[in-house]
This record gives structure tokens, C-alpha cells and sequence, in this order.
């Protein structure tokens, strides 16, 4: 469904921040990217989505492209329209309207508001403490409540692939596990493909079937999900356990033997 074939960013003209990422996102699977803060996570989902413009960055080489037509150089709002949606780091709703106005927000980009009723019906079945709230002003939810916002605000939209940049993010572990089961529902029950950013890493592999670690601008390693939970290298990094089962903290980690691919 979606290809990334050695893609490189600049932004501001000069500063080189993706060089040479390539990746896939099969249809109706998730696939997680991983990394460290600066690994070029969240810019490879704005290459993706269009919203580099905003920020002075562009796609200075490489291709991107969603069902075998290449949507990089296309503006964000044609990318919604061809059925990608991104879903912000830290939720980013519009804090001063309601939740159903949230929601309605989200099908703005649809040709039709066809069934518009019974979508928002369908978001309320995944999120059923959106329903009792869908009158409350979205900036005095929870953040777990925004969050879910976010993501029922881009059901709306009725897209393809969605792509999620650190849902985690400052949230409990339990509402962390309870947003990470309804994004695998969604996945199985609504065939909608998910690229999916984490720093959760282990969270991340729990419902993903691929996965990709990146650093500095590269992707250093890919494999099946549950090939790289049981990757001594990655248990070691990001949860500091060594092969005798030792628990070390990120301070003790000195080494991260990267099986680069480009050096493969």
C-alpha cells in the first residue's frame, strides 16, 4: 500500500534529516517505526503526509507512494483525500470545540457526508467514553480522552493508512494498553493499514507485525515484530536487559551493536 524508496529531507534548504529512508506498509497490517528522540521518526510521517511544506522541508530525493502513485510532491489536503491521515504527537485537537464538533472536524476533507451519523455511531462503539462526553469542550478531557479523540476524529475521514505518531505519549500504562488494543481493532475490523511511531517500543511490537528502527536519519534495522522483540541488540537498548537478564539503565548502555543494513 505505501512505499518509501530512499527518501531523503531537507529542511530550510541545508539541514539534511532523512537520508536514504526506504520502507513498507503492507495493506491492512501495522508496522511500527522505531527510534530515539531526533531519529527522524516524526519527519518521515510529515514527508508522508504532506506536511513538510509547513515546515520548510521538502523530499529533495527518493519517492513516496500510496497504491502505486507517487503522493510526495501532492499538498496535504490531497494526500487526506487519497486516504492518509496523520494523528498528531500530543493529540492536537481543537481544544475550544466540542467533541462531536471534533469529530465532525475530522470528515471535512470527505467528497460526501453520506452515513456521517452513523460514522460517528461507529467511533463512539470503539470509544464509548467519547459518546458520554461528546457535548464536553475538548480541552477539559483527559489526555488518554484526547487522545482517543484524535484518532476517532481521523476515522472520520474515512482513511486507508493512518499513521500514528506516538499515541503513548503521557499516558498511563493502562490507558497506553487500552489505545493500543482498539488500534489493532481498528486495523482487524476496518481494514485500515497503520504506520505506527513509538518510542513504547515493546508496546509497539505487541500489535505490529513489522517493524523498523531508525537513528540519525536511517533506518539501521527491519524485521518481523516478534523477530526484533527477541533481538538481544534491541532488548539491550531499549529495555536494558542484558543476555543474562540483567537490568542495566540506558546510562550503562554503552554499546548498541546496529546491524546496519548498509553495511550488510
Amino acid at each position: 500500500m505505501l512505499s518509501l524508496n530512499n527518501i531523503e529531507v531537507i529542511y530550510n534548504e541545508v539541514i539534511l534529516v532523512l537520508k536514504g529512508v526506504s520502507l513498507e506498509v503492507p495493506n491492512e497490517s501495522i508496522v511500527c517505526l522505531l527510534g530515539a528522540n531526533g531519529a527522524g521518526k516524526t519527519t518521515t510521517l510529515k514527508a508522508i503526509s504532506g506536511l513538510l511544506k509547513e515546515e520548510d522541508g521538502q523530499v529533495t530525493d527518493g519517492a513516496i507512494e500510496f497504491n502505486g502513485t507517487r503522493i510526495d510532491k501532492k499538498s496535504a489536503e490531497d494526500v487526506v483525500r487519497d486516504g492518509v491521515f496523520q494523528v498528531m504527537e500530543g493529540r492536537r485537537v481543537f481544544v475550544h470545540l466540542t467533541v462531536e464538533e471534533n469529530l465532525k472536524v475530522g470528515a471535512f476533507s470527505r467528497k460526501g457526508k453520506k452515513n456521517l451519523k452513523a460514522d460517528m455511531e461507529g467511533v463512539y462503539a470503539y470509544f464509548p467514553r467519547l459518546k458520554d462526553l461528546k457535548s464536553r469542550i475538548s480541552g477539559y478531557l483527559s489526555g488518554g480522552e484526547q487522545q482517543m479523540l484524535a484518532i476517532g476524529r481521523a476515522l472520520m475521514a474515512k482513511p486507508k493508512l493512518m499513521l500514528l505518531d506516538e499515541p503513548s505519549l503521557g499516558l498511563a500504562p493502562r490507558l497506553v494498553e487500552e489505545i493500543f488494543n482498539i488500534v489493532k481493532t481498528i486495523n482487524r475490523e476496518e481494514g485500515v493499514s497503520i504506520l505506527l511511531v513509538e518510542q513504547n517500543a515493546m508496546a509497539a511490537l505487541d500489535i505490529a507485525s513489522y517493524g523498523y528502527i531508525m537513528e540519525n536519519g536511517r533506518v539501521v534495522m527491519d524485521g518481523l515484530a516478534g523477530k526484533l522483540k527477541a533481538n538481544p541488540d534491541v532488548k539491550e537498548f531499549y529495555l536494558g536487559l542484558t543476555e543474562f537478564g540483567q537490568k542495566k539503565s540506558f546510562r550503562d548502555v554503552k554499546h548498541y551493536k546496529r546491524r546496519k543494513r548498509w553495511l550488510a
